[in-house]
């Protein structure tokens, strides 16, 4: 990204927003992409989101300046969004919560790879085949996945006999109201003023948006957020959770790449290869406790020693510096890694263990929602902080500095613009300054994290710890329609029998109308 950014001339601002675009766009369309599997064909849902990311990530590759790589991201999010929520809901149609945990700790574990891994990836590309390839690499993996999943994936159909009904309202709403809202959070006290009518115009629309979206849910047939889940503690709790969890996820993959690039002067393949302990910690967790989870069906003290790693871990990360010794980097990545990968994925197992499989889309979906739109919100946060504090530590670092060559003046003038500067071409005189700036930017921008964190352990602490179920959400529907189909039978006896014993009285020889009705029950038995 610090490659991309710098190579296409972008600003700080810029390279948040080329992240934010993307998270913001998976973040809206989640709740979409899991109201929808609750209402039409799953395997075509899983394809096209697949096919949407592919789309977005080849067009990105031929970006010619930032504004197109930001827009093209946003293609990228939907598709994004619509695979981590699909992916959940298949696995938990297929699997029980019992034996899902060792699934979804692949599942995760697979997940931290890419979303850390890919940094070693994406390096080594970068300084190889140049930054675009990264964008193409991707192309026939997905076409392999298209293919597996037509002959292989076999997800039942969603019961439903009446006609799909979509929340078109809602959904503009919810698009409206986030997105207004974190434009107004990124570009706040840089682009206007707080106190500004600009500011309180674009707080207000987000608010009502926001609002209006809450107010729509209660009543619309086919809510994108059902509000009745609320009701339910475990996915309320999961939620706030999720919230405080998502935050120190991806303020890690957005900053990790740049504090070690910009603030350690590492060329790309160097910062992938560091972040190698946060992949060990993170996928190696995922995929162990998920695997005991599965065992042992204990998954409480797992997720709450997870929370505290988590805690821990982006505290650590709150005293990093541009001198920091790499070993203990290194062990701070692993402990974050490792409480984020007991967490992520049980948060969602759990949820699914405690809600009705025919509101299995909405309430998996919603957990990553809040997740991502968390995670989006504290990233343009935390990158606004980044921007304003970097810029402050290199003004009070080049306080009474005069250049004394072409090249000190050269690189003055390129800071002056605000745009992320080629590292590793600053003078030396200049470059510890700015890899300073970084390191502290960096580490004050994880103070945000650290009161978020602490919250995830509370709302953990209290979810109840109930038993993880031995049946998948397929065996469970079908449960609960003939449990449905017995009830009508019964009601409609119980109606007949109040027929005879209305018209014809204890003694008397049933009717003719009443007798048709017994003949019709005998006739159906079945039913």
């Amino acid at each position: 990204m610090p490659v991309i950014i710098a190579d296409l001339g972008g600003t700080q601002s810029q390279y948040t927003w080329v992240i934010t675009a993307s998270l913001l766009a998976t973040a809206v369309s989640t709740p979409i992409w899991g109201k929808l599997a609750d209402l039409v064909d799953r395997k075509i849902l899983v394809q096209l989101s697949l096919i949407l990311f592919t789309v977005g990530t080849v067009i990105a590759g031929f970006s010619t300046d930032t504004n197109m790589l930001i827009a093209v991201r946003v293609v990228q999010g939907v598709g994004v969004g619509g695979l981590m929520s699909l992916v959940m809901i298949a696995v938990a149609l297929i699997i029980s919560p019992r034996e899902r945990g060792k699934y979804m700790g692949v599942v995760g574990g697979i997940m931290a790879l890419g979303t850390i891994g890919g940094p070693l990836l994406g390096g080594f590309l970068t300084d190889v085949w140049g930054w675009r390839s990264n964008f193409f690499v991707g192309v026939p993996f997905a076409i392999i996945a298209l293919v597996l999943l037509q002959f292989t994936l076999h997800l039942p159909k969603p019961q439903r006999g009446t006609k799909v009904s979509i929340d078109y309202f809602g959904i503009v709403l919810l698009a409206v109201g986030v997105s207004t809202l974190l434009i107004w959070v990124s570009m706040g006290g840089s682009q206007f003023e707080w106190d500004s009518a600009t500011s309180w115009m674009l707080g207000a629309i987000a608010v009502a948006a926001i609002i209006a979206f809450v107010v729509v849910e209660f009543f619309v047939k086919e809510p994108i957020v059902p509000m009745s889940l609320f009701r339910n503690r475990t996915f309320t709790l999961s939620v706030i959770a999720s919230i405080a969890i998502g935050v120190s996820m991806f303020a890690t993959s957005v900053f990790l790449a740049q504090y070690f690039q910009l603030a350690r002067g590492a060329t790309p393949t160097e910062s992938g290869l560091m972040t190698i302990p946060m992949i060990v910690g993170q996928m190696g967790a995922s995929i162990i406790i998920g695997q005991l989870v599965s065992r042992f069906g204990k998954w409480k003290g797992w997720m709450l020693t997870g929370a505290v790693l988590a805690t821990i871990g982006v505290s650590l990360m709150a005293t990093l510096r541009y001198d920091t010794p790499f070993p203990l980097v290194a062990v701070y990545m692993f402990v974050l890694g490792a409480g984020l990968g007991m967490v992520m994925q049980n948060l969602t197992l759990i949820v699914q263990n405690d809600t009705s499989p025919t509101q299995l889309g909405a309430a998996s979906s919603n957990v990553n929602f809040f997740r991502t739109i968390a995670g989006t919100i504290g990233v343009t946060i935390m990158g606004s902080l980044l921007s304003t504090s970097v810029g402050t530590y290199i003004s009070d670092g080049l306080a009474g500095f005069t250049p004394t060559t072409q090249d000190e003046i050269t690189a003055l003038q390129h800071l002056s613009t605000g745009d992320v500067p080629k590292v590793a071409e600053l003078p030396e005189t200049i470059r510890t300054i700015v890899e300073s700036a970084y390191g502290n930017g960096i580490a004050d921008a994880f103070i945000i994290a650290i009161p978020l964190a602490v919250i995830g352990i509370i709302a953990i602490a209290f979810i109840k710890n109930k038993p993880l179920s031995t049946k998948n959400a397929a065996e469970e529907l079908r449960e609960q329609v003939e449990e449905s189909v017995i009830e009508v039978s019964e009601a409609e006896v119980g109606a007949s029998t109040g027929v005879i014993r209305l018209v014809d009285g204890e003694s008397a020889a049933p009717s003719t109308g009443s007798v048709a009705v017994l003949e019709r029950e005998e006739s159906e038995p079945e039913r």
